[in-house]
């Protein structure tokens, strides 16, 4: 049975719209570029950060991250960046009496100002407060032991194959992948992504029918 739910955060809870086109008014670039560099990684499996490296090339993204903070112009979450089925989906695990945890490779600012917002989960944490960030094994160690249950007791979802269903799933963890987002959306009918998933949803709702069945492969 699943005894915990642990949900990615970006493309997953929030909406990605603000943090790119935050950085492409840093780097002052038009946001469709960025956008459609974005994509450009997307489609070639790279990480995401690239479609920065491609705007600017040698930039030192942790560098740059902190001079957009010095200068005001850090991250920003409110409840406009949350997908609309977020609350919901969490409410009604909660009622089914399921641990719930997001969890994903964001700074510890973001982990805050994702906590400011009071979701229906038992706890938020991020890369940047453990140190250790998704695809590495020992993220997704720490999941489970926050879970309090075994790896094959919970249920870790997320749009990102790399980052976040092929490593869940060789941790251990069932995977649900979420077609949601560049990344989601791109790969979402790729055969290898389809066959590692225990689960393939279109919307956070769709966990309930997860849960509540307990086992089984559901849209997949």
């Amino acid at each position: 049975m699943i005894r915990c739910v642990a949900l990615d955060i970006g493309e997953t809870l929030m909406r990605d719209d603000r943090y790119w086109g935050a950085w492409a008014d840093w780097l002052g670039v038009p946001r469709h570029t960025l956008s459609a560099l974005v994509g450009a990684v997307v489609a070639q499996g790279r990480d995401n950060a690239d479609a920065l490296r491609l705007a600017r090339p040698g930039l030192d993204v942790g560098a740059e991250y902190a001079a957009r903070e010095a200068a005001g112009q850090g991250e920003v979450l409110d409840e406009s960046d949350l997908y609309a089925d977020v609350r919901p989906a969490l409410r009604d695990l909660r009622a089914l009496s399921v641990r719930v945890l997001a969890a994903g490779n964001q700074t510890a600012r973001a982990g805050a100002l994702l906590r400011g917002l009071a979701l229906p989960v038992d706890a938020v944490v991020t890369s940047g407060e453990w140190g250790v960030a998704k695809p590495e094994p020992e993220f997704f160690r720490r999941v489970a032991r926050m879970a309090g249950a075994s790896p094959a007791e919970v249920l870790y979802v997320g749009d990102h194959p790399a980052n976040d269903v092929f490593p869940a799933h060789a941790a251990g963890l069932r995977a649900a992948h979420l077609r949601r987002g560049p990344w989601g959306h791109f790969w979402a009918d790729d055969p290898e992504v389809r066959r590692v998933a225990d689960w393939s949803v279109g919307s956070l709702a769709e966990l309930c029918d997860i849960v509540a069945a307990g086992v089984g492969r559901v849209g997949a």
